[in-house]
């Protein structure tokens, strides 16, 4: 989900003359039919300030910051108190009824949810910790919204984390302690039998994956399980351990 806020005087000189103050309330609501989403899309009472675009959304929902639709509202010459202190707003999309009703369908309202949102940007490869995250509100839960702040603490971040998004499972994955093309020791361990090799790894994994690892004499290839061990004695010595 991404996010493009937009306050350009173009998009703002659509709301036609200022509406000076005038209070507007957050939709239970907030959908959004054709990707372009404005100011009524958001807001009751709107009037001709409804038409200015604050965001596109390009994929199901779009998570706004609400301190930055606040003062574009503000700008538009609406007042939107917040007094729910709101720190994020998904719009989703509207389904719009068939040309023939001449109107869009209704949508069941649906109240402000609790989620979990990151509280400042996280870059790629970062790793995700209990102040990283705070909880906010939300018009609804994006369906892979952990619920658990457990679930993503610990966790490295896949792709650079927007702060005031909301936290999605896929947004993170385990730490990757062996990157590729470190030697690594490879241990084998069976019925009492304890065998080592060394070997380079063709791949970069985190704690219980599985990589590739090139045997440095015999140059074949074999799959071993990063294991906890690896990550223990990552600080104790330069070689990283991997568990056949």
């Amino acid at each position: 989900m991404k996010a493009l806020l937009l306050a350009a005087a173009a998009a703002l000189a659509l709301a036609g003359p200022a509406l000076a103050g005038r209070p507007v309330m957050l939709k239970a609501d907030t959908a959004n039919a054709d990707g372009v989403v404005t100011l009524g899309d958001l807001f009751d009472g709107a009037g001709p300030a409804g038409r200015v675009q604050i965001a596109n959304r390009s994929a199901a929902s779009v998570v706004l910051n609400a301190q930055t639709v606040q003062a574009i509202a503000r700008r538009a010459g609406l007042d939107w108190d917040n007094a729910e202190g709101l720190r994020t707003i998904v719009v989703h999309g509207g389904p719009v009824a068939p040309a023939a009703t001449g109107g869009v369908a209704v949508v069941a309202p649906r109240g402000n949810v609790d989620v979990l949102t990151y509280a400042r940007n996280i870059g790629a490869g970062e790793t995700v910790a209990a102040e990283d995250l705070v909880w906010g509100k939300a018009a609804m839960a994006p369906s892979d919204a952990p619920r658990d702040p457990d679930a993503v603490i610990g966790l490295a971040a896949r792709r650079p984390l927007r702060a005031g998004a909301a936290a999605l499972a896929h947004d993170v994955s385990a730490p990757q302690i062996i990157k590729s093309g470190e030697m690594i020791t490879v241990l084998f361990q069976a019925e009492g039998v304890s065998l080592s090799l060394q070997g380079k790894a063709l791949g970069s994994a985190g704690v219980g994956e599985t990589l590739n690892v090139e045997n440095t004499v015999s140059k074949r290839t074999i799959q071993a399980v990063v294991t906890p061990l690896a990550d223990q004695l990552r600080s104790a010595r330069s070689t990283r351990i991997a568990l056949r």
